[in-house]
């Protein structure tokens, strides 16, 4: 009878340790570092696109290399962190975060940014792994994981409202570039508190770190992204087809070897559990169905609409205090009708508020956009809280850091992929302008270089010449929106079927 009661007291201390929740404050805080970063790029492009002057193809780059990378590293950098210490791991990664967005604010060129902003993936691969495997290990009751999770997900939500906001302002005051700086108090407060309060876990029999499953990871991830955005961008091509090659033998090789490695860097048996698996397939494609949609939203709003960049991020305001309110009572509705329920009609949600957009004009009042976005964010704040704590509710708390890669390596996959294809649809569709005599060809790479282009040009010339451009940027997001209505429809009613009986 001892010997069964012992444990539980020990449970029962583990799940009340002193400090959890200041030591979620630090988790938080690693959250809002991505969170912010990943808003600001957007907002920033128009600028970037007219002291840069990248191409068009460049400019998606800038905006996916980092998704790109850091998908590609996920997997590698979570089971590394199983290995080594989440909180070792944490703290390295947001002190080279911090680092490397002063590469970013000071890059000079497109190659260099591009190059930055991959060096960026790099570090931020190591952080949000370790925040949700922190999670786990920290907060053993259900409930109050659950609640633990929320509240995560609120800070990210709360980061993508911060990040414009305080983007546009300095975008009205500095140069572009100072928007990548505001990374620097957050992580100098992070790695402060976290070194503290967080305490330190990890894998006590992970096996060897495997270096070959680590690069066939890297380049099967990489690889097969860049196939599907090259093939979006300018159809199938010889290197196009070898990289899709390249990366599916990888991924394959990768699969192959963690099923007879005896420890293996991401145990395949996790996605025998449907729950697991459908919750991963789950935030996939619905981040694929909406990452388009936001990558070119504040272009629509400051080119389009004429929007300041700190009024365009106020804009978007609704989107993020929707994802709020929704994280934190999303584990509540999820036990109080069923898991399938909450993330299927957050998902319908979603599909439902992207097709409104459809209707975009460049007269389109804001009440519109506003109440589309606000939907959006509820949706999403409900289906994302709940399939995070369905994933690591799967899995044992040794496997945690593993299991949250795997999550976020959907998340950051689908981003990749939503912008490569539902970006390169924008792209064609605007490029395709009808432009009048004298406009220039750089013009027609981008959006912003026909608002730049525009100020050489003769008045009458420039009006017909901008007025065509946005007609076609809008016509481009009317199908990516729609594209992505029909994603998270189709994903909403696969949720339903995939988390048939799942329960927190």
């Amino acid at each position: 009878m001892t010997s069964t009661v012992q444990p539980a007291r020990v449970a029962e201390t583990e799940e009340q340790r002193p400090g959890r929740w200041l030591a979620l404050s630090a988790l938080v805080l690693a959250v809002l570092l991505v969170a912010v970063d990943a808003t600001v790029l957007g907002l920033a492009t128009p600028y970037i696109s007219e002291d840069l002057n990248p191409s068009g193809t460049q400019l998606l780059w800038i905006g996916d290399v980092y998704s790109f990378v850091i998908a590609g590293l996920l997997v590698s950098m979570g089971s590394l962190g199983d290995r080594i210490g989440r909180k070792r791991i944490l703290l390295v990664g947001a002190t080279a975060f911090g680092a490397v967005s002063v590469l970013n604010a000071y890059a000079t060129t497109p190659g260099m940014l591009i190059a930055a902003r991959a060096l960026l993936g790099v570090a931020g691969a190591t952080l949000m792994p370790a925040t949700l495997a922190l999670i786990r290990n920290l907060f053993h009751d259900p409930r109050e994981r659950s609640l633990a999770v929320g509240i995560w997900g609120a800070a990210a939500s709360a980061g993508t409202a911060v990040g414009p906001i305080v983007g546009g302002f300095l975008l009205e005051h500095y140069w572009w570039g100072s928007v990548f700086l505001i990374n620097l108090p957050v992580m100098v407060v992070l790695v402060l508190v976290g070194a503290r309060t967080l305490p330190e876990s990890r894998n006590p029999d992970p096996g060897p770190w495997d270096l070959i499953s680590v690069v066939l990871s890297l380049v099967g991830m990489i690889a097969v992204v860049y196939a599907v955005k090259e093939a979006a961008t300018h159809g199938l091509t010889g290197v196009t087809a070898a990289a899709a090659v390249l990366g599916s033998v990888a991924l394959c090789g990768f699969v192959r070897r963690q099923l007879t490695m005896p420890k293996p860097l991401l145990d395949m048996r996790l996605f025998r559990n449907s729950g697991f698996s459908g919750a991963v397939l789950a935030d996939l494609l619905t981040v694929l169905g909406m990452s388009g949609l936001v990558f070119f939203l504040s272009q629509y709003l400051q080119l389009v609409q004429g929007r300041h960049p700190f009024e365009a991020g106020l804009a978007e305001l609704p989107a993020a205090i929707g994802a709020v309110a929704a994280g934190l009572v999303a584990g509540r509705a999820a036990r109080r009708h069923s898991v399938r329920a909450v993330v299927s009609g957050g998902l319908a949600a979603v599909g439902v508020a992207l097709a409104a957009l459809i209707t975009l004009a460049q007269s389109t009042g804001y009440p519109v956009l506003g109440a589309a976005l606000l939907v959006v964010g509820v949706g999403a704040g409900f289906s994302f809280t709940v399939t995070a704590d369905v994933i690591l509710s799967s899995v044992p708390r040794d496997q945690a850091g593993a299991a949250s890669a795997v999550s976020e390596t959907a998340y950051e996959l689908g981003a990749a992929l939503g912008i490569a294809l539902l970006g390169s649809i924008v792209t064609a569709v605007y490029r395709g302008f009808p432009d009048p005599p004298g406009t220039p060809a750089a013009a027609h790479e981008s959006l912003g270089a026909a608002v730049e282009a525009s100020k050489a040009m003769p008045a009458a010339t420039a009006t017909d010449m901008l007025t065509a451009a946005r007609d076609s940027f809008t016509h481009g997001l009317h199908l990516a929106s729609g594209a992505g209505a029909a994603v998270l429809l189709a994903t909403a009613t696969a949720a339903w079927f995939l988390l048939k009986n799942q329960k927190l």
